[in-house]
């Protein structure tokens, strides 16, 4: 493939940085064939346990969050023009749309049209921008997504809907993380994958992370990756 790839559709665009350097990945994974990687995402997607973890926990972390939305709500509007709230379509579960919301931190809103990743030292990114990517508290709007049925609080993390138009093509598998509902965290998050993905060989590990999720999924693999995101929510690769 050549450097600087790019792929586009009728909405957006998204160029592949060129920096691409290809390596053999470090994650251990087995090969699965597709049957099983099917019959065992149906089985996360008709869980009834999951879904009761999902319903219960983001109420529970809804009602403890709740103050603190309401002054990050505040401290947006006085920081910078603009909705509080960014709306973005994400590709869910089978890949169907849905409009994913996070606490507005950027100065620009790129729901449609070009697109261009957000990078450390971002000057699109506004004062309280940072310190809400930072620790992730962008991210909490998501709790409503769950509790609609168009999320996990654990799965693959839903990208921009241009970078999945420009990756899914040449990285094999990729499109396997649509088998289950996206998540506010996942098993790449917590193994060092999370940040911005501006290379192939980043997005690579990602897919890796997000099979091997589905592989091993349990009840208790979500209770660990939840526990651990605790611990990785200001780590180096928040932007």
């Amino acid at each position: 493939m050549s450097a600087g790839l790019q792929q586009k559709n009728s909405q957006y665009e998204y160029k592949i940085a060129s920096n691409i350097e290809y390596f053999e990945p470090e994650i251990p994974v087995r090969e699965l064939d597709s049957s099983f990687i099917v019959n065992k995402s149906n089985n996360i997607r008709r869980s009834l346990m999951k879904r009761l973890l999902d319903v219960l926990l983001s109420l529970v972390f809804m009602m403890i969050f709740a103050p603190i939305g309401l002054v990050i709500a505040v401290m947006i509007k006085l920081d910078s023009p603009g909705p509080v709230l960014f709306r973005q379509r994400r590709y869910g579960a089978n890949g169907k749309t849905f409009l994913i919301y996070k606490f507005r931190t950027m100065t620009v809103m790129e729901t449609e049209g070009s697109f261009t990743q957000a990078t450390v030292g971002d000057s699109r990114v506004t004062r309280i921008g940072r310190v809400l990517r930072s620790s992730s508290l962008d991210e909490m709007p998501q709790l409503v997504n769950v509790l609609a049925g168009e999320m996990s609080l654990v799965g693959p993390r839903p990208h921009a809907i241009p970078m999945d138009d420009a990756f899914a093509p040449v990285i094999e598998n990729y499109n396997d993380r649509y088998l289950v509902r996206p998540g506010l965290t996942g098993l790449a998050q917590v193994t060092g994958h999370r940040g911005p993905t501006e290379s192939i060989n980043k997005i690579r590990l990602r897919v890796l992370c997000d099979r091997n999720y589905i592989r091993d999924w349990s009840i208790w693999l979500d209770l660990v990756i939840l526990a651990k995101t605790a611990l990785v929510l200001r780590g180096p690769n928040a932007v």
